[in-house]
């Protein structure tokens, strides 16, 4: 095969070329012997890319290429404009006949035109084509019939493969001892079954997946306990199975097998391993084919090996460990190897060059997360750092080892790469590499390039659309480990690895090719680009704005991406891009969209931002007009008349995805809303309907509208917002959105009842805001008629929201009630049995302060996730109380919840995590059993006056006991006024408590908490305690994670018990805060060993004058910040300052000290002008300037008065 990169862009670029002039009906029909020849040529072609392997380096075989590349995408670019030209003789038929209008001569002799057009073209390229074909011929370049599979995830034969052996050096194997132990424990197992016992050990290039087999290998207790070890190196996938077999019988013999026939070579391996036990290793296997794999593992079932045979198998594909756990006659195990640590990372680079204080810690940091856990990547820079004296090691990690240079990667991925099939995936790999590294890459918009670059077509019996396609070819790479997922809550997203991304960047443009073809550049890289680079280009990004004349330049443009601040206005010469497939401006500034756009008939993507509240895109006029177009993410309705109304979806019939429609109070009514056609629109999946504000009793036909816009069944998540009607439209009642799963509804101030939701069978999350005007939420949502709650005779169970998990009502003002699904009796006395949010995890009330009523805990079965309760004064404190006592509950937030007095009874200690109370101003008594919540990650109480302790264990089964709150990492109490006492002894067990905050809490008197209980602290604030001065925290000297301190005020009492020689000797020690010593004359002399802190903060120090020189001795210390020393007039010597080397200084309400800071003439000045960001009182000018403008304003007011 040529060079693969090179051989897969000419092999995309001939599809689509074929795709592009078969999907011309006139060129099927009237041209059937040119595209016949078209055909034949683009094979001809392909048969002699993959002869071209020998000869890849020779300058006329890369001459050839070059010339055969620019033919084919020049004929691409031909067929992609004769496209256009298409697409646009339908628009304009189209617009003729909606005026009324079909002049037949002219549209004749236009339509001859055309088809000679077409003719012309294509018999050109095909005699370009030719004669490349012929030159071939000349060039004696072999010609090898190719078959490729439409989506195997590797090629039939890569270019070199690597060949391992099962010798090993132990000391070389770094941080694997568990991954070992796991699979020698396993292998060391004998299966019970007859099965064939196969373990893989799958992950990507780089691992140390061969490293671990050889450990595995090389285990010494497998020398009496296997008869027989096998070591085959697979590394390339094979096209028969019989080669696999024969490597293994020359691996067991040691002699090279002479022989090709199977049964003769399956013979041999029967009389090797008959009645022995054999560990068989095949290292780097690339074959996933179903049936190869079950071909193979059946004869070797055959064989009737002893029990206790094991064949491990190393692979990076996915597939492969999916395909082998299917298979009914193998006892399966899978081992998915990770990523080293660190540490284990940094102890590799050490074992080949002794790397200690010459690395500082931030290149350390950038070398570690260049490793990224590959153990290869380690060995890497350890063997280059090695090769280098020590003087050296600094640049060579900057410059050689950051941008390039890899050779011992870059082969590991190259072969992932040239395993790689079909061709586009080649392509679509490259691909990613435009973007920058850390980008997240998400699946829909990776998709959408691919395809505007031509590399998805669809197969030839069109079973698949291109979106199935693309994802297919994603799958492939993730299997392959060139992409890694991420999943998160909602979303997945995917990323290539550093390494990777630069074999990708090194492959998407030819080296020896001037004429980039993908290109992310900056305003200024564009300016100096060329004519002839500029024609080449298919995808631009680029960071900035660009001129109209530039912009149409860059003719064959099949993406253009433009972002950054600086891109603010769209030339209106977009619209003769018009080969144009991908517009992209959401990362931009740009607010105005030029009626040109609209021009772009073969536009497929359209991506523009959701714009801050009171901003919006004026839409082009006719985007109807674009018929090709299926991500539209958001249309802006405008005047009808200007071709800006709604009915401009009409015609865009392949819309998919996610779309919002926004200023619906320019509809006129439900005939206007369906010629938007969404019912008709099956790959929506995402609609958001949004009206403007408007004055609340205007005149609207809000419901006529909403009628209108019924989706189609498939649609997953819908939004509405600010409908003005008074009940929502007849297709939410009759079931149509059959497929929804998420719905929320807000700011509908006037709907007076809610849909009826209950019976929808995949809904999951439902948010109901800003719903001021409901009063009730009765039987109707839970979709209950009235003659339903009469009953009907015979007993019968319903479910209602059957799949529902997350519920939110909030800022319904005027709800009062939310009524039961209660239990109805029939008129024949019999019981309705009710299942009600049987699935609910998550249900949240917030600012609902006139809700009395909701149902009783019992429906809510399987709350077990989070409860929040914010600002509902009026409901009753049984009620709220009831609520807190699920014992699986997991959060619970109440928030202004007055009628709160106690959550003594609360009983979820095994699973509550997170625990937050803010402003219940009656809430008294904490939980009985709050030292036994062994869960609890997270405890926030602020603003709870009456509370005054948490209450006092039982000494039988709580501080008797280890490993209370033992999961408590982050605990803050604020504001609680009534708090006197923080017993040390709840901290006990918090070893991994990582944020302790305790601050105005004016009654607290005693908090004697030896912090060597907390080991993993970081952040320690205790502020504005002002009756704390015996009996307090300290330490501090033994918390080697601890990076940041707030503490103070402090009287002269405080100030004696403090523990500051403990604070000083901290060596960990960042951000240090003291708030106020109101009579000491001098900050505590301790504080001059925090030699490591990097940002010290001195708040209300009344008494202080100047500050001591020997602050100098901070030498980590780049930010001082003083506040409201009214005394303070001086800093320290000009000699201290300058040992300081700060970078950031802030002075505010020192009225001492600011006059002597200003550059005209103070005393201090010298001694901060050279501070890089000074702040001096910026908040009192702000203040000031502010003033002034207001009486300036009323002045300007009062003499127009008179």
């Amino acid at each position: 095969m040529a060079d693969a990169a090179v051989s897969a862009t000419i092999q995309v670029a001939l599809q689509a070329v074929v795709s592009l002039a078969g999907d011309h009906v006139n060129l099927v029909r009237e041209f059937p012997t040119e595209l016949e020849r078209l055909n034949k040529s683009a094979e001809m072609i392909r048969g002699f890319l993959a002869g071209a392997d020998e000869q890849m380096h020779s300058p006329v075989v890369q001459n050839w290429l070059k010339q055969l590349e620019e033919e084919v995408f020049k004929a691409d670019n031909v067929l992609d404009e004769l496209n256009y030209e298409n697409l646009r003789r339908k628009v304009k038929y189209q617009n003729q006949l909606t005026k009324k209008k079909v002049f037949f001569c002219f549209s004749f002799f236009n339509k001859i035109g055309f088809r000679w057009r077409l003719g012309s073209m294509i018999r050109e390229i095909n005699t370009n084509l030719q004669r490349i074909h012929q030159d071939a011929e000349g060039l004696g370049l072999a010609y090898k019939h190719q078959v490729e599979e439409a989506f195997p995830t590797i090629a039939a034969g890569a270019t070199t493969s690597r060949q391992t052996d099962s010798k090993i050096v132990r000391s070389d194997v770094l941080g694997r001892d568990e991954d070992e132990s796991k699979i020698v424990k396993k292998l060391l197992t004998e299966s019970e079954s007859d099965s064939i016992s196969v373990i893989s050990v799958t992950g990507m290039g780089g691992l140390g997946k061969t490293t671990l087999a050889k450990a595995v290998f090389n285990t010494p207790q497998f020398d009496n306990h296997f008869d027989k070890k096998i070591w085959v190196c697979v590394a390339e996938k094979v096209d028969r199975i019989e080669v696999v077999f024969k490597m293994i019988l020359e691996s067991s013999t040691g002699r090279k097998a002479e022989v090709d026939n199977r049964q003769v070579i399956v013979d041999g391996i029967e009389t090797e391993l008959k009645e022995k036990r054999y560990l068989l290793v095949l290292d780097d296997l690339w074959n996933d084919q179903e049936g190869l794999l079950d071909d193979f593992f059946t004869t070797l079932k055959a064989l009737k090996p002893k029990k206790g045979s094991w064949c491990l198998v190393t692979t990076r594909l996915q597939e492969v460990a999916i395909v082998l756990s299917r298979h009914p006659q193998i006892n399966f195990t899978r081992h998915e190897l990770g990523k080293l640590c660190d540490n284990d990372c940094w102890s590799i680079i050490n074992k080949w060059v002794n790397v200690g204080e010459e690395v500082p810690k931030d290149k350390k940091e950038r070398v570690l997360r260049r490793c990224d856990g590959l153990p290869l990547a380690a060995k890497l820079i350890g063997g280059l750092l090695s090769k280098k004296r020590k003087e050296e090691w600094l640049s060579i990690l900057e410059e050689s080892l950051l941008n390039r240079g890899q050779g011992g990667i870059e082969q590991i991925v190259k072969v992932s790469f040239d395993h790689l099939s079909p061709a586009p995936v080649k392509k679509c790999f490259a691909y990613g590499s435009i973007f920058h590294q850390d980008t997240e890459l998400e699946q829909d918009p990776l998709v959408e390039l691919w395809m505007a670059e031509g590399f998805l077509q669809p197969d030839s019996q069109n079973e698949r659309t291109m979106e199935k396609i693309g994802c297919e070819y994603l799958r492939i790479l993730l299997q392959t480990s060139l992409l890694e997922e991420v999943k998160e809550e909602r979303r997945t997203w995917y990323k290539m690895h550093d390494l990777v991304h630069d074999f990708a960047k090194s492959i998407l443009n030819r080296s020896s090719s001037n004429q980039d073809r993908y290109l992310a550049a900056s305003e200024r890289m564009v300016e100096n680009i060329n004519e002839k680079s500029s024609a080449s280009l298919r995808t631009l990004f680029l960071e900035g704005g660009i001129a109209d004349e530039m912009l149409s330049k860059f003719k064959y443009l099949h993406v253009l991406k433009l972002f950054g601040a600086d891109a603010k206005k769209l030339p209106k010469s977009v619209g003769k891009l018009i080969h144009l497939h991908l517009l992209d401006i959401s990362g931009s500034r740009i607010r105005t969209l030029p009626e040109s756009l609209c021009k772009l008939y073969s536009l497929q993507t359209l991506r523009i931002d959701r714009l801050e509240k009171g901003l919006e895109i004026q839409m082009p006029s006719r985007i109807g007009q674009l018929t090709c177009l299926q991500t539209l993410e958001f249309f802006n309705i405008g005047c009808q008349e200007k071709g800006r109304g709604i009915q401009e979806l009409g015609t865009l019939q392949d819309l998919k995805g996610s779309l919002e429609i926004r200023n619906l109070e320019l509809v006129n009514g439900k005939d206007d809303a369906e010629l938007a056609k969404l019912s008709k629109k099956p790959n929506l999946h995402r609609l958001v309907y949004e009206w403007r504000n408007r004055y609340w009793g205007s005149d609207n036909c809000d419901e006529d509208v909403l009628e209108g816009l019924q989706p189609h069944p498939n649609l997953k998540e819908l939004q509405i917002l600010k409908f003005m009607g008074d009940r929502f439209p007849q297709w939410f009642m009759n079931l149509t959105l059959t497929s929804l799963v998420e719905l929320r509804v807000a700011d509908c101030t006037r709907c007076r009842e809610l849909p009826a939701l209950g019976q929808l069978p995949f809904l999951q999350r439902l948010y109901l805001t800003g719903l001021e005007n409901i009063r009730g939420i009765g039987l109707s949502f839970y979709n209950i008629s009235a003659e339903e709650d009469g009953g009907s005779e015979g007993s019968s169970r319903q479910t209602f929201f059957p799949a529902l998990k997350k519920l939110s009502l909030e800022s319904m003002k005027n709800l009062e009630e939310w009524k039961d699904a209660h239990e109805m009796m029939s008129t024949a006395g019999e019981v309705h049995v009710m299942d009600v949010f049987p699935v609910l995890e998550k249900l949240s009330i917030s600012d609902c302060p006139q809700l009395t009523t909701i149902p009783t805990p019992s429906h809510f079965p399987s709350l077990d996730s989070s409860l929040s309760i914010y600002g509902c004064d009026s409901l009753p404190t049984d009620m709220l109380e009831r609520l807190c006592l699920f014992p699986t509950l997991q959060h619970v937030e109440l928030m202004d919840a007055a009628n709160v007095t106690t959550l003594r009874g609360m009983s979820c200690a095994a699973c509550l995590e997170r625990l937050t109370v803010i402003r219940c101003y009656n809430l008294w008594e904490f939980p009985e059993h709050f030292y036994q919540f062994q869960a609890l990650e997270y405890l926030l109480i602020w603003g709870c006056p009456r509370i005054n302790s948490f209450g006092y264990p039982n000494p039988k089964n709580s501080f008797g006991q280890k490993g209370l709150l033992k999961s408590l990492e982050r605990f803050t109490v604020g504001r609680c006024d009534a708090f006197t006492r923080l017993p040390a002894e709840m901290f006990e067990s918090c070893t991994s408590l990582r944020e302790l905050k305790l601050s105005y809490c004016r009654s607290l008197v005693s908090f004697p908490l030896d912090l060597r209980r907390t080991p993993s602290l970081e952040s320690f604030s205790l502020y504005g305690c002002s009756d704390l001065i015996t009996e307090m925290p300290s330490g501090f000297g033994y918390l080697t994670s601890l990076r940041k301190v707030k503490i103070g005020p402090f009287s002269d009492d405080s100030a004696i018990e403090f523990d500051w020689a403990g604070l000083a000797s901290s060596s960990s020690l960042q951000h240090v805060s003291l708030q106020g010593m109101r009579d000491t004359k001098s900050l505590p002399h301790q504080l001059q060993d925090l030699t490591t802190i990097t940002s010290l903060s001195l708040k209300r120090f009344n008494a202080i004058e100047a500050l001591p020189d020997w602050l100098g001795n901070l030498a980590s210390l780049e930010e001082l910040i003083l506040r409201r020393c009214p005394k303070l007039e001086y800093l320290p010597s000009v000699d201290a300052m300058e040992r300081l080397k700060l970078r950031r200084l802030v002075i505010r309400s020192c009225p001492l000290l600011k006059p002597r800071c200003t550059p005209e003439s103070g005393s201090e000045w010298s001694k901060i002008s050279n501070i890089p960001e000074r702040e001096i009182d910026l908040i009192e000018r702000i203040m000031a300037l502010l003033a002034t403008s207001v009486n300036e304003a009323a002045s300007s007011d009062g003499a127009e008065t008179l």
